[in-house]
């Protein structure tokens, strides 16, 4: 057993991306040995590279799961050609304007309903709702990615976010109503966060800390985490500090014996996304200088 991960950089001037193709089982056996995974496509242009990656290095026209992290362009977009051009066994993806029962008791208009929100939903996440459109023509089985799903491989697993979580964040989404009780918007208290700790990394203050925030959306990224030969790789898209917490709780109460060996920096590295606390939980407490611990973390390249 062994196991193959290749970032793909993504065409993009927003120097932003994820596109991410692997394979794990028997790499030099025959493709029946062997899982083949896509998570995330890039921008449109970019699910180009990733078919002819997937053909030319894995030589294969069959993907068996396709993982939609969360619905940003810049990791959506790029599916859709690999829906269409490959053989995809299985579709992970989110489908926010299904979770919509009691969504207008949040909002301050009453003259929102449960299915006009529904349906703002579907037309400003309109990627994700044209790939679920687009995997039903194929017949493409779609599953929703929350904790605790499993591939038919057994070697793959979500580790967030939970349905329960996943629901909270959908109010706070771009394009949404203000909520009911909202003094000052969420979105603007955030920006200001951000603005302030701007202001601090002029300053000198370099530092990562716990107080890192980012978008709702990208918390709800999908969590993924895969197992071969007792190694545990840890997929996390954009996911924000809050949502890493849930994560290492899942990987706390796991059973299995596996040690992390990989896990991806989320959102590029970015230092809104991670914070000393939950690093320590995935990733243990820092080593002593000329230490080394036998983890790859990787932040996917902004651009190539």
């Amino acid at each position: 057993m062994g196991y193959e991960v290749d970032f793909l950089g993504t065409n993009s001037e927003t120097k932003s991306g994820d596109a991410i193709a692997m394979r794990f089982g028997n790499l030099h056996g025959t493709r029946a040995d062997q899982v083949v995974i896509v998570i995330d496509g890039g921008f449109t242009q970019d699910g180009t590279k990733v078919v002819e990656h997937i053909k030319s290095h894995y030589k294969t026209t069959k993907v068996d799961l396709v993982i939609s992290t969360h619905p940003d362009q810049d990791h959506i977009n790029g599916l859709a050609e690999v829906l269409e051009e490959l053989e995809v066994g299985e579709l992970w993806l989110h489908l926010p304007w299904e979770h919509n029962s009691g969504l207008a008791s949040k909002f301050q208009d009453g003259r929102f309903t449960d299915n006009s929100l529904g349906e703002r939903l579907r037309e400003s996440l309109n990627r994700a709702h044209l790939l679920f459109e687009l995997a039903k023509s194929r017949g493409i089985p779609i599953r929703e990615p929350f904790t605790g799903l499993t591939h038919s491989s057994r070697a793959v697993k979500v580790l967030g976010p939970t349905l329960e979580y996943y629901e909270s964040l959908i109010p706070e989404f771009d394009g949404m109503p203000a909520k009911a009780n909202d003094s000052m918007p969420e979105g603007l208290l955030r920006k200001a966060g951000a603005m302030m700790k701007r202001l601090f990394a002029v300053w000198g203050n370099d530092h990562i800390d716990d107080n890192g925030v980012t978008s709702p959306k990208n918390n709800t990224s999908v969590i993924t985490q895969i197992v071969v030969d007792g190694k545990r790789l840890v997929f996390t898209g954009d996911s924000g500090i809050d949502a890493l917490h849930h994560a290492a709780d899942e990987i706390d109460a796991c059973i299995d014996s596996a040690s992390l060996s990989f896990i991806q920096v989320p959102h590029h590295g970015s230092r809104r996304n991670v914070g000393p606390t939950v690093l320590n939980r995935l990733i243990g407490s820092p080593v002593q200088e000329g230490e080394r611990r036998p983890i790859t973390a990787i932040a996917p390249p902004l651009s190539r």
